[in-house]
């Protein structure tokens, strides 16, 4: 026997505003029965889990022990200008000149992230 992987749980002041920003992140719909002041939200990935948005009263202290990576469609830096534009928010740079590496950026609420290369951006630099 074995477990299944249904969500991703990440906790935030606001659930459904966090999950709206993680929905433009993805380009995937919100649960269509969640609302706006709903203290739990749902983004629905086209596959795998779900990214789960659940309400608590205390705020993000320290680094994230668990961070998504995203692999995006386009190039990274395009997608990095993309996700600052959407309300993200710049926290180091690990590109090498090469076009290696990837970008660390935190969501509204202070949640870090990576932005990888692109399949392209491999293809690119691959000897």
């Amino acid at each position: 026997m074995v477990s299944v992987l249904q969500n991703v749980a990440i906790d935030c002041a606001d659930a459904y505003e966090l999950a709206r920003f993680w929905s433009g992140v993805t380009g995937r719909p919100l649960d269509p029965d969640d609302k706006p002041g709903d203290p739990e939200v749902q983004v629905l990935l086209a596959e795998g889990p779900a990214l789960y948005f659940h309400q608590v009263p205390e705020a993000k202290t320290v680094k994230n022990r668990l961070h998504l990576c995203l692999r995006p469609e386009t190039s990274r830096d395009q997608e990095v200008e993309r996700l600052l534009a959407l309300g993200a928010t710049f926290v180091a740079d690990h590109r090498n000149p090469d076009g290696s590496g990837w970008a660390v950026l935190a969501d509204p609420e202070g949640n870090e992230f990576c932005v990888l290369r692109s399949e392209s951006d491999r293809a690119a630099t691959t000897p």
